[in-house]
C-alpha cells in the first residue's frame, strides 16, 4: 500500500464520513488480520524509536540534559488512549474534544481510530521501565523523541478519521487562546494531516489560523503530505496547512533500512515542490516503518496490510510520522531555549539538516534532520520576511475534495459542522484579538464545557442541528456502528484504562 490522503469508508451507509487526517498506510505485507513479526528486537531495527532518536541526535539533547521538561505538545488529532509509554503520571492533558464522538461517553478522547496515539508515542512516549539517563537505557524501553514533553491532546477525528475543517481551525483556536492555561505552555503544535486546498495559503481560513499559533510563539509543525496533492502548473504540491511558508512543513525520509545517512532516499509518496514555484519541504525526517505504539481494537489496528511488531508496537509510514518527530524535536529545543521564537527553532532545524546526496532540494528541502550537529551551536538571530497571511478565503475551498457526510447531506460552503454560517474575515478578526472562543462556544455553537477537571477539559451535549438539519441530540453515536464492540468492553474498562 502508498501511503496516501482522502481515503474514506462508509462505516454506517448513513452517515459517510470522508477522512482529511491521513491514514498511516503501514508496509506493503497484506494479510487478513495483519503480519506479527516474531521476537521483535528495537535494538537490531533501524527505524525503532531506539535508533531513530539516536541517529537523530535527541540522544545527545538528553545526554546534555534537554528532554523536553517543561515544554507542551499540543496534538490535534485523532484523541490519544492510555496505552503502556503514554501512562506516566501527568503525561497526557486532554483539551476539548471536539470530534462527533465527543456526544459518546465511552468514546470522549479516546483514540478510536489508532492515529493520535501514535504520534504522541513518537513525540513524547515514555515507558514506565524508562530510567535516567535515557540515553543509557535499553532500547526495549520506548521513548519518544522528548521523553519529559507533555502532550496535550485534542480530538477531532472519528473512528474512521472523520474530521471537518471548521473542527480543526476551531482546535487550533482553542490552542492559542488556552496555550498558558493551569499551568500549562504549549509551544509546540503538531499537524499530522493536510487538505488539498485549491487556494492561495495566504488567504486560506487554516492556513491563516496557524499562523496566528505561531505569531502567538507557537511552533507549528505540520506534514508535508502523503502524495503530493497539485502538480499542475504553479500550485502547490504540499498538503494545507504545511504549504503556508512560515510554518515548518516536514517530509519523510526513508533510511532504506541501513544506519548510514548517505542511501537515504525520500519516498515517492512524500510530498514535494514537483512544479514552478511550489513550496518545498523545509527538511525531511524518516517517515518509512517506524516503530509506535499500538491502540488494540483501534481503526487503524484492523486494517489489512499493518505489520504488528508484538503486542504493544505496530510500524507506520508517512509524513505523519516525520512530522511527529519533529515536534519531539522542538520541544527539546524549547526546553534548552524557553524564550526562543518559532522562527528561531525553524532556522536552527534547518541549520543542522544534512544534504542528502542521493536527493535534490526539491525533494529534501534542507536535508534531513540531524540534532546533534545544533547542541552547540548559539540560536540564531532570526526573522523570517516572509509576507504572513490575511485571510478571508473560503472555508470551502480549503477542505479541498474531502467531505463529511450525514443522511446523504454533503458538508460544504461556508458552514461548520452545526451549519452556522462561516466568515473567515469575521474569525479572523476573533483569532487576530485571541477571542475565537468564548467559553465553551466557537462560532456561536456551544462545541464544549468551559472549564478545567483535573488534566481534562469538560465537555458538553450538543444541542440544535447539525448541518443536515437534523438534531444532533437525536444521534446515537455508542452503537455497535460506531464503536464497535472492543471500544465498549471490558477492554476499555479494566486496569491500565482512565
Amino acid at each position: 500500500m502508498t501511503p496516501t490522503f482522502g481515503w474514506s469508508l462508509d462505516l454506517t451507509g448513513r452517515r459517510r464520513l470522508s477522512v482529511v487526517l491521513p491514514i498511516v498506510l503501514l508496509t506493503t505485507t497484506v494479510a487478513a488480520t495483519g503480519v506479527q513479526a516474531g521476537g521483535y528486537d528495537p535494538a537490531s531495527d533501524v527505524n525503532s524509536m531506539a535508533s531513530i532518536t539516536d541517529a537523530t541526535g535527541a540522544q545527545a539533547w538528553w545526554a546534555a540534559g534537554y528532554t523536553g521538561q517543561g515544554v507542551d505538545v499540543a496534538l490535534i488529532d485523532s484523541g490519544v488512549a492510555p496505552v503502556q509509554g503514554l501512562t506516566a503520571s501527568g503525561k497526557i492533558v486532554y483539551g476539548p474534544d471536539l470530534s462527533l464522538e465527543s456526544q459518546a461517553s465511552n468514546l470522549t478522547n479516546l483514540d478510536t481510530y489508532g492515529h493520535g496515539t501514535f504520534m504522541a508515542g513518537l513525540i513524547a512516549g515514555q515507558d514506565d521501565s524508562l530510567t535516567t539517563p535515557y540515553e543509557g537505557a535499553p532500547a526495549s524501553a520506548y521513548r519518544g523523541m522528548a521523553p519529559d514533553a507533555r502532550i496535550v491532546s485534542l480530538k477531532v477525528a472519528t473512528a474512521d478519521g472523520g474530521v471537518d475543517t471548521s473542527q480543526v481551525i476551531a482546535a487550533i483556536d482553542w490552542v492559542v487562546q488556552h496555550r498558558n492555561d493551569n499551568g500549562l505552555n504549549i509551544r509546540v503544535l503538531n499537524l499530522s494531516y493536510g487538505t488539498n486546498s485549491s487556494q492561495w495559503y495566504g488567504v486560506d481560513p487554516l492556513a491563516y489560523a496557524v499562523e496566528q499559533a505561531w505569531d502567538a510563539g507557537i511552533v507549528v509543525v505540520a506534514a508535508a503530505g502523503n502524495s503530493g496533492y497539485q502538480t499542475k502548473g504553479s500550485s502547490p504540491a504540499l498538503a494545507n496547512p504545511a504549504y503556508d511558508k512560515r510554518i515548518i512543513a516536514v517530509g519523510a525520509v526513508d533510511t532504506n533500512g541501513t544506519a548510514t545517512l548517505a542511501d537515504d532516499t525520500v519516498p515517492d509518496f512524500s510530498a514535494a515542490a514537483k512544479t514552478g514555484s511550489a513550496r518545498a519541504p523545509d527538511f525531511v525526517v524518516p517517515g518509512v516503518h517506524v516503530q509506535g505504539l499500538r491502540v488494540p481494537g483501534s481503526y487503524i489496528d484492523g486494517l489489512d496490510g499493518k505489520t504488528v511488531l508484538d503486542d504493544r508496537f505496530m510500524r507506520g509510514s508517512g509524513t505523519s510520522e516525520s512530522a511527529a518527530i519533529t515536534s519531539g524535536a522542538a520541544a527539546l529545543i524549547l526546553s534548552k531555549y524557553p524564550r526562543a521564537t518559532p522562527d528561531q527553532v525553524k532556522r536552527l532545524l534547518k541549520s543542522g539538516a544534512y544534504d542528502l546526496p542521493l536527493q535534490n532540494s526539491r525533494q529534501a528541502g534542507s536535508g534531513e534532520l540531524r540534532l546533534g550537529t545544533v547542541l552547540s551551536m548559539p540560536l540564531p538571530l532570526y526573522v523570517q520576511t516572509i509576507e504572513p497571511a490575511t485571510g478571508g478565503g473560503s472555508l470551502e475551498l480549503a477542505r479541498g475534495l474531502d467531505h463529511l457526510t450525514r443522511d446523504g447531506v454533503v458538508l460544504k460552503g461556508e458552514q461548520d459542522i452545526f451549519g452556522k454560517a462561516f466568515s473567515a474575515s469575521a474569525i479572523g478578526i476573533l483569532e487576530d484579538a485571541g477571542h475565537a472562543w468564548t467559553g465553551g462556544t466557537w462560532n456561536g455553537s456551544v462545541w464544549t464545557g468551559s472549564s478545567w477537571s483535573g488534566n481534562s477539559w469538560s465537555g458538553s451535549s450538543w444541542s440544535g442541528n447539525s448541518w443536515s438539519g437534523n438534531s444532533w441530540s437525536g444521534s446515537s453515536w455508542s452503537g455497535n456502528s460506531w464503536s464497535g464492540n472492543s471500544w465498549s468492553g471490558n477492554s476499555w474498562s479494566g486496569a491500565g484504562w482512565y
